[in-house]
């Protein structure tokens, strides 16, 4: 999955010179939290919801007055993506920085935006959570042929995999959620088990 596929095209922007209400009010209507701060078709900054509550606040050291421009308290330069960037790259940037979203640019042009919910609404598309489907997760060794043996396993007996995720396990061994067309999870985790594949869920005593 690419960032292009879900990012919000032609985003919100306001200019640098609006006042801080102004840049609040507009936020509002549009029930946005992000707003990009452009000036002609150049990314300047970034403002949130959150840095406008936090430069106004009377428990601010120097409090700016709504009056003040957007320009004195937005976050500049900002992290960007690349429309073609793979989502896990942007959401290992996000968490890296701990920002809540990213502009995204494509020729030094802005044509999106997208947030930390986009990223977590991708992720349950990812692992086809939001089709009605069965869970199973294995631990495999992490060696060729490991989940071909699995996936043929899966064909003789007729289920169509949704989705695959893998992760590194304990002990060197490969870890997979496995999201298939069945909620019979059950019997099918005790012919894999039989067949020799380590099931993590659901549990089966003779394989843990």
């Amino acid at each position: 999955m690419l960032v292009r596929e879900i990012m919000h095209p032609d985003p919100i922007t306001a200019s640098p010179d609006i006042s801080l209400e102004e840049a609040y009010a507009l936020m509002n209507a549009k029930n946005i939290r992000h707003l990009p701060i452009v000036r002609g078709s150049t990314l300047t900054g970034l403002i949130t919801d959150r840095d406008l509550r936090l430069a106004t606040s009377s428990l601010a050291a120097k409090p700016f007055p709504p009056s003040a421009t957007v320009a004195q308290v937005m976050k500049s330069p900002v992290t960007t993506a690349d429309p073609l960037d793979p989502v896990e790259v942007a959401a290992r940037t996000m968490r890296e920085l701990k920002i809540g979203c990213m502009p995204v640019l494509e020729e030094n042009e802005l044509v999106g935006i997208f947030t930390s919910i986009d990223l977590l609404d991708a992720m349950i598309r990812l692992t086809g959570v939001h089709r009605p489907s069965g869970r199973l997760e294995v631990s495999l060794a992490d060696r060729p042929g490991e989940l071909a043996r699995l996936t043929g396993l899966l064909s003789e007996r007729n289920v169509n995999i949704q989705s695959i995720l893998s992760y590194p396990g304990p002990s060197g061994r490969l870890r997979l959620v496995l999201r298939v067309a069945s909620i019979e999870t059950r019997p099918l985790a005790e012919a894999l088990c039989s067949a020799g594949i380590d099931i993590v869920w659901p549990p089966q005593r003779s394989c843990r």
